[in-house]
């Protein structure tokens, strides 16, 4: 179901899939999958409703946690995890309701609460833009500009750009209705002991000192650790620690 960028080939170690986070794919994630696959291979997805993947009418973390299970089951059935804002919500719900397909697990400055701040101005911003005045994807730039989209976002949001099809490789439609189970994450009692990193921005507040025991209780191995200097796109703002941190914790 899911469309995957490989990078690298099988090796003694388990493949690394790469879950990314709302609004972003596969590709977004090349520079990271590329430096890690020297050790293992390394598979990137676009997540459902986003880039290549199908496109469907639901969106919540127990849907997404079985996209991802159907890839790992398709690549040997185990496998370590990187996701990423919704794609870390996404791993953590694998984990939980399939453990046995996960063997280490990194969860990218998210944590499995519900947060109260919403999205659906980004797409009100995409959905604004007037494709017949589009030839390239600096066009559309200008047009979020306007909006009041950060520059740093309007690069993100236009790698999703079909400037020749004139439309969003998004399903923004879907994407809208679903905000809150995207904002949210499921009710469940259940716990997974793998090892498991929170590795956050230092800049961050999505994940706070408060979200602490919420975490140990779905995940008592839990560790955690920052990445100075770095916001919430930690792994696009700082490439290189992002890549040494999960390499340090995927060999430990």
């Amino acid at each position: 179901m899911l469309n995957t960028i490989i990078h690298g080939e099988p090796t003694s170690n388990p493949p690394l899939l790469i879950a990314h986070g709302l609004y972003g794919s596969a590709r977004n994630w090349g520079v990271i999958a590329r430096r890690l696959c020297d050790e293992r291979q390394v598979i990137a997805v676009d997540m459902r409703n986003h880039a290549y993947s199908e496109w469907t009418d639901q969106h919540g973390y127990p849907d997404l946690a079985e996209d991802l299970a159907e890839v790992i089951r398709q690549h040997g059935g185990k496998a370590d995890i990187v996701g990423h804002s919704m794609g870390g919500k996404a791993a953590m719900m694998l984990a939980l309701s399939h453990g046995g397909l996960v063997r280490k697990l990194v969860v990218a400055d998210i944590a499995p609460v519900t947060y109260t701040h919403s999205q659906v101005q980004f797409i009100e911003a995409m959905h604004a833009v007037d494709f017949s005045t589009i030839e390239r994807r600096s066009d559309a730039e200008g047009q979020l500009a306007a909006q009041g989209v950060e520059k740093a976002l309007q690069s993100f949001f236009t790698q999703s750009l079909d400037v020749k099809g004139k439309r969003w490789l998004l399903n923004l439609d879907t994407l809208a209705v679903e905000m809150p189970k995207i904002m949210g994450f499921p009710e469940t009692d259940a716990s997974w002991d793998g090892p498991t990193l929170f590795l956050s921005g230092g800049d961050s507040d999505y994940v706070l000192p408060e979200h602490r025991s919420t975490i140990r209780a779905h995940f008592p191995a839990a560790r955690f650790a920052k990445i100075p200097g770095a916001g919430h796109w930690l792994h696009a703002e700082k490439p290189r620690e992002f890549e040494a941190a999960v390499r340090t914790f995927l060999n430990a």
